[in-house]
């Protein structure tokens, strides 16, 4: 919670946007993004989704 969007932007399916991000452009999908201004820091892969069971929660 507590990010921003600078102007009217796209975020792609399945993106993590860091808390306190500003977001000034489009987001694509299946990234992990942070910072001010927000930029890509790394892809989202098949590796980041093992072990993750949702009933669990």
């Amino acid at each position: 919670m507590g990010g921003c969007q600078a102007k009217p932007v796209t975020l792609g399916d399945n993106t993590v946007i860091g808390s306190g991000s500003v977001v000034t452009h489009d987001i694509s999908s299946n990234v992990v993004t942070y910072g001010d201004p927000c930029r890509v820091a790394r892809k989202i892969t098949a590796a980041d989704k093992t072990g993750y069971d949702p009933t669990k929660i």
